[in-house]
């Protein structure tokens, strides 16, 4: 982030208020208050910050992703064309050093100090379309209908084990709830259908995606959904880094020599459909399945090729996406 700033603001969010610190690049002097957590607690924030002759376009708010606590905070700021960054509440712990107890004051003013020195590498927050909140939501939803019919159906397994009186009641209940859920997923499934028909930009991303062999259109989804229709992420390693299937090295001094692996900070969901698209793509692409066998007389450890090959499909997803055109398969071109 190239932009200098007279002024920045860390907000710690909670549930019901605002802890605000105000740090200005003059002094250092930092200066706290409280506001609640809506819309007219945070006016009353930005006419604070006018009165201290503050210009708000030198302005930089800052604060911890705490789901939809932050979410009228980053509403607000956008709807008003704030300068802000929305920063994983762990990358700011551990910027905080040793520290002894806690307080939402000071970790009002430590996210403050940390926008001040990490300026360089801040990149700055907006909302995504609500085409993908909603999505978002959905998804999420579908997700949770899903658990709770794997559930309802481990109650068939009372057959067979118990008499059948004392089990008949619950079994016709169990099966009325588990027709009125798949219901209900069906309705939120074709809802979700309806917001992708709707939208051409998410619609053709999907179809570009579910182009590459093994690629399914949940992944497709997810991948959209994640990257805010790939505006969120440079390149494809960010988002492998994201999804922790990037391997990074474990060493130190000439003792410490850790196996190369991936690190355990990832978005788990990502990671699992990506290996249910590896899994699917070894058996149905002439060239995984290739690269895999290939790899495997090598003597290579099986989980090191499918997570080679997860790297591989999302390059692939930022390939057709950035070239606006299906994959294509070019072994079949070959000599």
């Amino acid at each position: 982030m190239e932009k200098k700033y007279s002024m920045f603001i860390g907000i710690d969010v909670s549930k019901n208020k605002l802890d605000v610190c105000l740090l200005s690049t003059k002094d250092s002097k930092t200066n706290h208050f409280i506001i609640s957590n809506n819309e007219k607690g945070i006016k009353k924030m930005i006419q604070f910050i006018k009165k201290q002759k503050q210009s708000l376009s030198n302005c930089l708010f800052c604060f911890e992703n705490t789901g939809i606590y932050s979410m009228p905070l980053c509403f607000c700021l956008a709807q008003m064309e704030m300068n802000y960054c929305v920063v994983p509440a762990y990358e700011i712990k551990c910027s905080k050093g040793v520290r002894r107890g806690k307080s939402d004051k000071n970790d009002s003013k430590d996210i403050a100090f940390y926008a001040f020195t990490n300026l360089h590498k801040l990149q700055l927050s907006k909302i995504p379309q609500n085409e993908i909140m909603e999505l978002k939501l959905l998804f999420t939803e579908r997700e949770k209908l899903i658990k709770a019919l794997k559930m309802m159906g481990t109650t068939s397994e009372l057959n067979g084990f118990m008499p059948s009186k004392i089990i008949n009641e619950t079994l016709k209940i169990n099966a009325k709830t588990i027709t009125y859920l798949k219901k209900i997923l069906k309705q939120l499934e074709s809802k979700m259908l309806i917001i992708i028909e709707e939208n051409e930009k998410i619609k053709s991303q999907i179809n570009l995606i579910k182009s590459i062999p093994g690629m399914g259109t949940h992944t497709a989804l997810y991948l959209v959904m994640t990257t805010k229709c790939f505006e969120s992420f440079n390149n494809w390693r960010k988002l492998a880094c994201y999804a922790g299937i990037a391997p990074f090295e474990y060493s130190s001094g000439s003792s410490v020599r850790a196996k190369t692996k991936v690190n355990h900070l990832a978005d788990k969901k990502l990671k699992s459909l990506l290996q249910m698209c590896v899994l699917t793509a070894i058996k149905n692409d002439p060239e995984m399945k290739s690269y895999y066998n290939r790899k495997k007389l090598e003597g290579k450890n099986s989980m090191l090729v499918m997570n080679n090959i997860r790297c591989k499909l999302i390059s692939r997803a930022f390939a057709v996406i950035n070239r606006g055109t299906p994959f294509v398969n070019t072994q079949k071109f070959a000599a």
